[in-house]
């Protein structure tokens, strides 16, 4: 990604302004589409990305006063066609729309069911995950009945939206109040869907309720296995997706389920290779052995110094494989980029160690260098 790159210049910008204001145009001919261009345009590029999503939808109501049975017919008529429903993925819609799931919320709260008729309308054309925690806290018992039928709507937009408003840990999301196990009637549903970016959802959901209760996580994805509802190949990747906070943590119960053992008799010894410098590499060897040609999947952890005097470990994949001959070598060069925005090397002692099936197996300490 270029250094000067910009997200919210990119997503919320004059030219999406005006596209806005030209389907309100035509959705009410009285809207002045020039006078809400100038009034988003005056503050929108000194805010961060949520702020300028709030501030279109503060413009959009000022343009169009009054409570959700005014505005809704509006709203509806101003709206492209769904995304294309013949896609499977990869289709998030445009951020454009965000602003009309905020303004709902504002202007929604006292109608309940007809909020939630045109989030399911306004989702089809950009996810509305955000807007519809705050139901989902103030009705939830009506959200989730409605919910219900969404799992089954013709849109995977809509079924996504089941489960990713529900999940305990969005990005950016208000906290919803419900119970982890709240939702799972709803995802043993969708964990059957046929699009994959459903199923990505489910196994985002499920890695999110990992981080409160591995075991009901573990539990679930047991009796998907035993249903056999779900293309076994698609199972086994949203297993894999969902347990690799697991892994990362080598929690014993994911490494059984991903067919690891570990308890393997499995040794390893390191060795690192030549000089660790800033801006330069880590290169390094695994040299593995066991009793027996067993599956074995190896990460690798530096331990970070950082500039308080602390030291941060970082986990990293480095292969799925197999003893032969109950020997493996695995080779590694990890790049050490000085100039990461959200990572700062600070030159000094380190330790490189080997994880084998969720166990730590060995570990060396070597010297960064600066650049």
């Amino acid at each position: 990604m270029a250094q000067n790159f910009s997200l919210k210049d990119q997503l919320f910008n004059m030219e999406k302004t005006r596209y806005l204001a030209g389907l309100f145009h035509v959705a009410d001919p009285e809207f002045d589409a020039e006078a809400f261009e100038a009034q988003v345009m005056s503050r929108l590029l000194d805010l961060e990305l949520k702020e300028r999503m709030a501030w279109i939808a503060d413009c959009l109501q000022q343009s169009f006063p009054g409570n959700l049975p005014s505005v809704a017919p509006v709203i509806l008529r101003a709206l492209p066609p769904p995304l294309d429903p013949s896609k499977t993925d990869d289709d998030f819609g445009d951020f454009i729309f965000a602003p009309l799931g905020d303004w709902v919320v504002a202007v929604g709260s006292e109608h309940p069911e007809l909020a939630l008729d045109v989030l399911e309308e306004l989702t089809q054309r950009f996810s509305m995950e955000w807007a519809i925690r705050p139901f989902l806290n103030s009705h939830p018992d009506l959200v989730l009945a409605r919910m219900q039928r969404w799992s089954q709507h013709d849109s995977y937009h809509v079924r996504r939206l089941v489960s990713e408003g529900t999940r305990p840990r969005l990005p950016w999301g208000q906290v919803v109040g419900l119970a982890l196990t709240d939702p799972l009637p709803l995802l043993d549903e969708l964990h059957r869907d046929k699009t994959r970016y459903v199923t990505r959802s489910v196994a985002n959901h499920l890695n999110d309720i990992t981080k409160k209760d591995p075991d009901l996580v573990l539990d679930c994805l047991q009796r998907w296995r035993e249903a056999g509802e779900q293309e076994e190949a698609e199972l086994e990747w949203m297993i894999s997706h969902t347990l690799r906070g697991l892994v990362k943590a080598g929690y014993p119960g994911a490494m059984k389920m991903l067919g690891y053992d570990p308890d393997a008799d499995v040794t390893a010894d390191i060795s690192v290779d030549g000089e660790a410098r800033i801006n330069g590499a880590l290169a390094f060897s695994v040299d593995l052995k066991g009793s027996a040609d067993q599956p074995v999947l190896v990460d690798y952890i530096i331990h970070f110094q950082r500039p308080n005097g602390k030291t941060s470990a970082k986990v990293h994949k480095l292969k799925q494989a197999a003893l032969k001959n109950g020997a493996l070598r695995l080779d590694k060069r990890h790049k050490l980029k000085g100039n990461a925005t959200t990572f700062k090397l600070v030159p000094g002692a380190h330790r490189l160690e080997v994880q084998v099936n969720g166990k730590i197996r060995a570990g060396v300490d070597f010297e960064l260098l600066a650049e």
